[in-house]
């Protein structure tokens, strides 16, 4: 057999062990996750649907799509991730600026940087006839 010929098939077999390795971990991760599920915590199932875990019974999971809603069986391969709560900064604030008080004085006044479109069809023009013959004469 050649040299290069088992140095291929060494970095071969190495790629191979290395990417089964990491996928074995990710497997055990899982496996971890979904024997940890307990009442009350936010998931997603692989299909995408959103739910709030209410029972856990051997193999099987008891979602809620909202608190006090309906409640649909799964089973625990079919719960992909958890899903965190949102993090609320707590500098954030809700403050008007002084500076943008002077919009509301005036009536009718829109803030800054919307528009506003009126509820009624009012203002709009009326349908041009452009179907019908002319009745403009022209000069010759």
């Amino acid at each position: 057999m050649d040299f290069t010929f088992l140095i291929i098939l060494a970095i071969g077999a190495a790629a191979l062990f290395l990417m089964s390795s990491r996928q074995r971990k990710m497997q055990r991760e899982q496996l971890s996750f979904r024997d940890n599920l307990q009442p009350g915590q936010r998931v997603m199932t692989g299909s995408g649907m959103y739910g709030y875990v209410v029972v856990v019974e051997g193999d099987e999971v008891t979602l809620e799509d909202i608190p006090g809603g309906s409640q649909t069986v799964w089973i625990k391969a079919a719960i992909a991730r958890l899903v965190e709560p949102p993090v609320v900064d707590e500098d954030e604030t809700d403050e008007v600026a002084d500076d943008d008080a002077e919009w509301r004085d005036e009536p009718g006044a829109v803030p800054p940087g919307r528009i506003d479109v009126p509820d009624d069809l009012s203002s709009l023009q009326p349908p041009r006839d452009d179907e019908g013959p002319d009745t403009k004469k022209t000069q010759q």
